[in-house]
């Protein structure tokens, strides 16, 4: 039996067939039912003349229809491509294209940017809309429960741990790449890191995951798992979604469409989930706010479910861990140092443990290294680029040249330097300084911010611009952009914001706008982003 996402899960499903598998809403399907509406939704590909490695874009919201394409898609063997519903005309247009996808399932909400950009992606064969109220029509669409009920399940077939799995990042590699896993290493992987924190043991072959979670379910149950992240983005993905899914768990989305900590702590109390996947200090600052708010009726929240609270992507502060703690005593906090390109660290916090912003204990697997290939001596002073190894993506789609300074071999073993710089302490704890690059991370969301100082020099009666993050409590970062402006132009902030709004998604939009007589920069033209960071943040105080 091999290792593969859709193989495992068609197992588990015929281990615990009536056990609940999704729900999004009032809305749960049980393992059976997932895995009949995914292969219904394969055979409707495979009839429309799709087949192995296909991309097929995915442009939806948190849903049980997500994870039900996903699933399909995995089912024939194709490559399910995750495509930021924030996106605009341009970058919706530029991913699809990228990927090559000839599929895009996309929600009735979001059909009015598909029929913007749909003419000009010739390769696109099928366009499939899930309702989710009131949207336009795009030309040629077909619908999902249309196609599911049009069509039996396909059967089951072997597939292959090479086959190719893709995430799509916008990270530090500036527009959007896909970064390319075969499918067998990230299953075993997956695994590997999870299967302890859900009560498992770790397996190496595939065909020992159904009947261990088969024991589970009869000992009282896989777990409960609720991501507080996008689908779309690897934390909620991978960590809230793929790992407990593996473990035969139970996935519970929210319905709204950005964090309301409110609808969460009413949903593990009512699911009496597990395990919460969030993002960091913005997404656990609220979840503290309303923990102590309380429900509407002036009771308080019962989470003592709650085992497990994992985050990756930004920074969970020391302060914002131990106020969870001191709400949800009985939890496990799991603080993942990694990103797209791959995993690197993590800390776990407990009641009574102590815990220290951005110190990570390093993976089995992860080095920092040096400019010179060197690796760092414990206990120095020296400071290096942190390397990922084990399971190592294949490399970006399309970019060989983005490939080949990312993943790297030294010494006979390769590894990826997703950009990260830290030193290493003398116990082996890694300490993590910060991203080589400039990139933005705000409310979970990656800004790459060369590509919003464009749309601000766009703006007329903008001279200059630079982007730089400032610390927010909302936001974790909050995109600042640093302006002048061309002599005798009038442009204000609002301005400035509703033109790149038009632009780009509004998350990457400057949250405020600093004007200066001249942005720094060197005598070589180069960005000084240290120094327009000081004023933004001059600026907010």
């Amino acid at each position: 039996m091999e290792m593969h996402l859709a193989t495992v899960w068609e197992s588990i499903a015929d281990a615990i067939p009536d056990r609940p598998a999704i729900t999004h809403g009032d809305t749960t399907r049980t393992w059976a039912e997932f895995d009949d509406r995914s292969a219904r939704f394969a055979a409707a590909l495979t009839a429309a003349g799709l087949g192995p490695d296909t991309k097929v874009g995915l442009y939806l919201y948190n849903c049980n229809e997500y994870m039900e394409a996903h699933h399909g898609v995995l089912k024939m063997r194709g490559v399910a491509i995750n495509v930021n519903y924030r996106y605009l005309d341009e970058e919706l247009r530029f991913l699809l294209e990228n990927s090559d996808s000839e599929a895009v399932v996309f929600h009735t909400s979001l059909a009015d940017r598909v029929a913007k950009v749909v003419d000009r992606l010739p390769k696109l064969k099928l366009l499939v809309a899930v309702d989710d109220g009131p949207g336009r029509s795009v030309p040629g669409e077909q619908r999902y429960e249309d196609m599911l009920a049009a069509h039996a399940p396909m059967q089951r077939i072997t597939r292959h741990e090479d086959d190719v799995y893709m995430l799509y990042t916008g990270g530090t590699t500036g527009m959007p790449k896909g970064v390319m896993y075969a499918i067998g290493g990230l299953t075993a992987g997956l695994a590997e890191a999870g299967f302890p924190l859900l009560g498992l043991e770790p397996v190496t072959d595939a065909a020992e995951i159904a009947p261990r979670v088969q024991a589970l379910a009869d000992a009282g149950g896989p777990s409960v798992s609720i991501p507080c992240a996008p689908l779309m983005h690897g934390t909620g993905c991978w960590l809230g979604w793929f790992m407990p899914m593996l473990g035969g768990g139970h996935i519970v989305t929210m319905t709204n469409r950005s964090l309301d900590a409110h609808e969460v702590l009413d949903a593990i109390e009512r699911h009496r989930a597990t395990a919460v996947t969030i993002v960091g200090d913005s997404f656990a600052k609220p979840l503290v706010r309303a923990i102590d708010e309380g429900r509407p009726d002036g009771g308080a929240y019962d989470l003592t479910s709650v085992q497990l609270i994992d985050s990756s992507g930004v920074m969970w502060t020391a302060e914002v861990k131990n106020d969870m703690i001191e709400r949800i005593p009985q939890a496990v906090l799991v603080d993942a140092m990694g990103s797209t390109e791959g995993s690197m660290g993590s800390q776990i916090t407990a009641k009574g443990i102590p815990v220290e912003t951005a110190k990570f204990v390093k993976g089995p697997n992860a080095k920092v290294f040096t400019d010179d290939d060197r690796e760092v001596t414990p206990g120095s002073d020296e400071v290096g680029m942190v390397a990922a190894g084990g399971n190592v993506p294949l490399g970006y789609y399309k970019d060989e040249e983005k490939s080949a300074r990312t993943f790297r071999v030294i010494d006979g073993v390769r590894y990826s330097f997703p950009g990260d710089f830290a030193q290493v302490a003398e116990d082996g704890t890694l300490i993590l300084l910060g991203r080589g690059s400039q990139v933005i991370n705000t409310g979970g969301e990656k800004v790459f911010p060369e590509e919003v100082e464009e749309a601000v020099k766009r703006v007329d009666g903008v001279f200059d611009c630079l982007v730089v993050g400032v610390d927010d409590e909302k936001f974790g970062q909050a995109v600042t952009a640093v302006a002048s402006r061309l002599d005798d132009a009038n442009v204000d902030e609002s301005t400035v914001i509703a033109a790149v709004k038009r632009d780009l998604a509004g998350y990457k939009a400057p949250k405020s706008v600093v004007f200066v007589d001249d942005v720094p920069r060197a005598p070589n033209g180069k960005a000084d982003y240290r120094t327009a960071r000081s004023l933004a943040e001059a600026a907010a105080s």
